[in-house]
């Protein structure tokens, strides 16, 4: 029989044991140990002489650490950093340092000479402190700076950064209501976030994977040099260079023959890889990993990124970090079916805005329908209103996102500057900084089935030109049809996120290719832009709820929410391209008098109101909404007059 011991026992039975052991000779110091603590006691002052009363501080310390922390720390580097900690310190102080400072030190001065010596000894002692916090001086550096908080990219630099004092009242940088906070703003700590499980990935017997890669090719007549593995998350890809005449399409074709031999599916091919002259054949892990947002928001890729819309995205097939900056997207399309990861996703881009923006920097519309998503955000400064959920309320808030954007070209046409970036970085006087606005919607289905043309109408616009003015989209959709996605859509968004999905047709309704019917679900993703076309795949990151909500309370106690009640009753009509707004609700006086005319009439359009009625087209506009608002005609459909939607025989008059 076989006794294997998980590595989280033998872990916390290794702390318990350094527990006891430090309690003990802790209370030797003081004889109150009996014999035990006081041979311990005699033990260490000849080991270690003046050094022998911080030993049971350090074995207490270690076991905490043990107790409480990941398993990482137990890796053997770290323990052999602590061995020789014990062995190098007590030489630093000599025969004052026991027997074993005593003889370290003779080693190092035999070799080298007192002075040569002791520099290497020093040397040797800060290499072993690294070796035992598995650290390097940039991350303890960043550890000590002012406030102790670990910030990311841009912000790194600036913990607390001052909020330009301001009331309450509209910006003149476009019609944004402005946060006051009191003092400066604080951004989260990484320590809110959590690591990933200490699952690593298995990929199985690559040795044997490669082989029978090569065997099964070669069965088919295709002959093939295999190159080098690269071990992700929760696939591993194997690459490989077909031999000269060997067409792609007779590799791609053999995909499920592959997945028989392998005992594996699904599987997936990508010929050839982009940047490279071979072929990956990506396998699934016989074990997944799972990746974790602070180990992202972590790492140098993130965090070289110098924008504030900066993305952590996941990792890639090898491992690699991926990180995109939503300012060059400039829209973010994401598409999936039920429980493939959608909204973790979503939540995740959330986080990541709110790690490297204050609300002077960043506010956020979000449509949750199913109003269970982002509920946890509800009061947070950086909210322009409260979490809409009610469709009515969504179109008026586009409406206004596409008046908020003309009036933002506006200004920067009255101050002559090209874009956002350049009016903040020169802001005219009796002005204010101008906020990026991201527009978040959860479910673009549930709009699309309820008020297609308007929402559909009001994403065009946004997609085609708000970018300069730094209004940026992301549309989230679990039913990927091609009439919620629809060609228009496609058009102005192309960066894009399918997760797995059920069919083909669904993969190319998404990307415009087949791909992400073999995903494996659970975060793993394709992603493409513009400027990379080929899928790239990822395995998305994944966020606690707990996590979530502790981010968000965070950022609740910086600052009040100020929210403007008015953008979820905006009303809006086309003017000559431009948008006329207005949130008052009171009727137009004429209302009577149009909707008689356009039942006698049996359609309804902005030329008829203007010929019948003597109006312009802004009223005329005004008061097809307010004939839309109580039923009297249908919603607009292109150029066609509206439908009446009450019979001449149902007019009772006004």
């Amino acid at each position: 029989m076989v006794w294997a011991v998980e590595p989280d026992t033998a872990r916390e039975i290794a702390a318990i044991i350094l527990l006891v052991f430090g309690v003990l000779f802790a209370l030797g110091l003081f004889g109150l140990a009996g014999g035990f603590g006081l041979a311990f006691l005699n033990i260490a002052n000849s080991l270690f002489g003046v050094l022998s009363y911080a030993v049971p501080f350090v074995l207490i310390y270690v076991g905490i650490r043990l107790l409480l922390l990941r398993s990482e720390f137990m890796r053997a580097t770290s323990v052999i950093g602590v061995v020789l900690l014990f062995l190098l310190v007590p030489a630093m102080f000599g025969s004052y340092g026991g027997s074993v400072g005593d003889g370290v030190k003779g080693v190092f001065v035999s070799i080298a000479g007192p002075i040569g010596g002791l520099i290497i000894l020093i040397a040797a002692a800060v290499v072993a402190a690294l070796l035992a916090l598995n650290a390097s001086f940039r991350s303890i550096l960043e550890r000590l700076k002012i406030g102790g908080a670990k910030q990311l990219g841009v912000k790194i630099n600036q913990p607390r950064v001052p909020v330009r004092s301001m009331g309450p009242d509209r910006s003149m940088a476009g019609g944004v209501a402005l946060v006051a906070p009191s003092g400066n703003w604080e951004f989260p700590s990484l320590d809110l976030l959590e690591y990933g499980t200490e699952t690593k990935a298995e990929a199985g017997d690559i040795g044997k994977n490669v082989e029978t890669i090569k065997k099964t090719l070669k069965d088919f007549g295709i002959e093939v040099a295999m190159s080098e593995v690269n071990i992700g998350p929760a696939l591993t890809q194997y690459t490989l260079k077909p031999s000269e005449g060997v067409k792609l399409s007779n590799i791609t074709a053999r995909a499920n023959d592959v997945a028989l031999a392998l005992a594996a599916h699904p599987i997936r091919i990508e010929a050839p890889i982009p940047g490279k002259s071979l072929v990956g054949i990506e396998v699934p892990n016989k074990k997944a990993a799972t990746v974790s947002l602070r180990e992202v928001l972590e790492a140098s890729d993130y965090k070289d990124i110098d924008s504030s819309l900066a993305l952590g995205l996941g990792r890639d097939v090898a491992g690699h970090v991926v990180a995109t900056d939503l300012k060059k997207m400039p829209h973010l399309l994401i598409a999936g079916a039920t429980g493939s990861g959608k909204s973790v996703c979503m939540n995740s881009v959330l986080i990541n805005l709110l790690f490297r923006n204050s609300p002077q920097d960043l506010r956020l519309l979000l449509v949750d329908p199913k109003r269970v998503e982002f509920a946890e955000y509800n009061s947070i400064a950086h909210l322009l209103t409260p979490v809409i959920t009610e469709t009515d309320k969504t179109i008026s808030a586009l409406r206004w996102a596409v008046a908020e954007m003309e009036r933002r070209y506006e200004l920067l046409a009255a101050h002559n500057r090209r874009n956002i970036d350049a009016y903040n970085e020169s802001i005219p006087e009796g002005g204010a900084k101008m906020p990026y606005i991201i527009v978040v919607i959860d479910e673009l289905a549930d709009l699309m089935a309820q008020a297609a043309n308007e929402v559909e109408a009001s994403i065009v616009r946004l997609a085609q030109m708000a970018r300069a003015v730094g209004i940026h989209l992301i549309v989230a959709t679990q039913r990927p049809s091609v009439d919620v996605i629809t060609g228009l859509i496609k058009a102005n968004i192309t960066a894009r996120i399918a997760f797995a999905v059920a069919s083909n047709a669904d993969s190319r309704t998404i990307l415009d290719q087949a791909g992400a019917e073999k995903l494996l679900g659970r975060g793993d993703m394709l992603f493409v832009t513009s400027d990379r076309p080929q899928p790239k795949r990822i395995q998305g990151v994944f966020l606690k709820d707990k996590e979530i909500r502790a981010v968000a309370d965070f950022v609740r106690k910086q600052a009040p929410a100020v929210s403007d009640d008015s953008i979820t009753t905006y009303r809006s009509a086309v003017v000559g391209g431009h948008s006329t707004g207005t949130h008052d609700t009171s009727d137009d006086e004429l209302y009577n008098e149009a909707r008689q005319l356009v039942i006698q009439a049996g359609k309804a359009s902005a030329s008829l109101m203007q010929r019948r009625l003597k109006v312009g087209y802004a009223r005329a506009a005004r008061l097809l909404d307010l004939l839309e608002e109580q039923g009297v005609i249908g919603p607009p459909d292109g150029a066609k007059p509206r439908d009446v939607l009450v019979a001449p025989e149902d007019y009772l008059g006004p």
